[in-house]
């Protein structure tokens, strides 16, 4: 039996499509590269906004018509398949097997019959799954936390992925080990919320303790996503700044600069407060490279809001940004209970943020013109005659083909920019690994 798995979303999705993978291997299926190749076809869902949940229904209409012509086993999981929008899709599509994002290790009991099987419960054997390493991977995700406990107006993963709930620090430790020796050299800690780690378990460690343990184990890249700036605490700051493993790449979502909007959306932080934690990133890791998320058009937000959210990205001067139309969300409060914006509106504020983006972006990556910096080559780059990869700063870095004949880690000297890419040349390798290039 032959299985394709087709992921939408976020870093903890393309996690929770290779646990399920590995259980699909542990069965004895074969995992294929095509729809056409395989007998059973599963999705991997967001609903965090419209976008990926119009191109799940649209692949379903597709799936249907090859279960009709073909006998096609078709899945559904993920935050979409949660909700009782993804599960009247599973209904009209002909959804043979639906999974909740809690209930991923049913998959060998969903596939034993013939019968639909639909599981939307949270198991607690999920947070004990050790998947095996990705094979001939660099970079690896581990998810450290579950769920989340706050409750932004706009955002439906408290519903679809339950309250916060820590992985046991043992279990992390093994699965990381495990990672390493399978020659990964990044490893990205992952959550809806890292930084809230350890709070729901008694005699855990928080999420700075964990930090500094993960940090000594021999991995020379240690990452993390996704923060809430209430819970990013100093002694989050002080671990990464004296643990050189952790990269110097902080990612601290703002959604806006507007204390009026930040108050709709129920962020549970204003505009002073959020500053306040930069300005310590700032005086702790002076060289930190800060991303955000921001939120344009959501609704109520006016000029003046606006002006606020473009005032601050000036005050911060990030490096990166991950700029979303806001997306009403059913189930949401905000869908609820406020009147969506004019598109139009949302599309010429979201084209101003995006300048202002280009603008602080390409002024800090000429900073890092004529420095040296450790750079993660992964694979071939869509510009002919070069390899792509990234350095500690997450900055997407080329170099030239010739110059990294392998995947590994290698030093290089940024001999240009751009507002999304830094160009540069190679003065020395770290341990290239052994795993041939893809072929362009």
């Amino acid at each position: 039996m032959r299985a394709h798995i087709i992921t939408f979303g976020c870093q903890m999705n393309e996690y929770d499509s290779h646990l399920v993978a590995s259980e699909l291997v542990s069965l004895g299926w074969e995992l294929v590269d095509s729809v056409e190749e395989a007998d059973f076809v599963l999705v991997n869902t967001c609903a965090v906004r419209g976008k990926p949940v119009e191109k799940v229904r649209s692949l379903l209409g597709q799936l249907r018509k090859e279960k009709d012509r073909r006998g096609l086993l078709i899945g559904l999981m993920g935050c979409l398949a949660q909700l009782d929008e993804g599960q009247q899709m599973a209904r009209k599509f002909g959804v043979d097997v639906l999974l909740g994002p809690g209930a991923l290790t049913s998959l060998p009991e969903a596939l034993k019959g013939n019968q639909r099987f639909w599981d939307l419960t949270f198991k607690d054997d999920l947070l004990d799954y050790i998947p095996p390493p990705p094979r001939g991977a660099l970079s690896a995700h581990v998810t450290i936390i579950r769920g989340c406990n706050h409750h932004c107006t706009y955002c439906i993963v408290p519903t679809t992925r339950g309250p916060e709930v820590s992985r046991h620090p043992d279990l992390i430790l093994k699965e990381i080990e495990t990672l390493k020796k399978a020659g990964v050299v990044e490893v990205t800690l992952l959550g809806q919320n890292v930084n809230s780690y350890g709070k729901d378990q008694p005699g855990f460690p928080s999420f700075a303790e964990l930090l500094r343990m993960v940090g000594q184990m021999g991995i020379p890249r240690v990452r993390f996503l996704t923060s809430h700036p209430v819970n990013f605490t100093d002694d989050i700051i002080e671990a990464i700044a004296e643990t050189p493993a952790i990269t110097r790449y902080i990612h601290l979502p703002v959604q806006s600069g507007s204390d009026r909007v930040l108050r709709r959306m129920a962020r549970e932080y204003r505009r002073a407060q959020y500053l306040e934690r930069i300005g310590r990133i700032r005086e702790i890791l002076p060289d930190a490279v800060l991303s955000t998320d921001i939120i344009v058009g959501f609704p109520g937000e006016t000029e003046e809001d606006f002006q606020e959210t473009l005032s601050l990205y000036d005050e911060v001067g990030y490096d990166q940004a991950y700029m979303f139309i806001y997306s009403p969300r059913p189930g949401t409060p905000a869908y609820k209970h406020f009147q969506d914006l004019p598109r139009e509106v949302k599309v010429e504020r979201l084209q101003r943020l995006i300048e202002k983006q280009k603008e602080w972006s390409y002024r800090r990556n000429l900073e890092w013109v004529g420095k040296t910096v450790e750079v993660l080559v992964r694979g071939v780059a869509k510009e002919e005659g070069y390899v792509q990869g990234h350095d500690r700063g997450n900055h997407p870095v080329l170099v030239p083909a010739h110059q990294a004949p392998t995947p590994g880690l290698y030093q290089v000297e940024i001999k240009q920019a751009t507002p999304h890419l830094l160009f540069g040349e190679v003065v020395g390798a770290r341990e290239p690994a052994p795993i041939p290039l893809p072929v362009a």
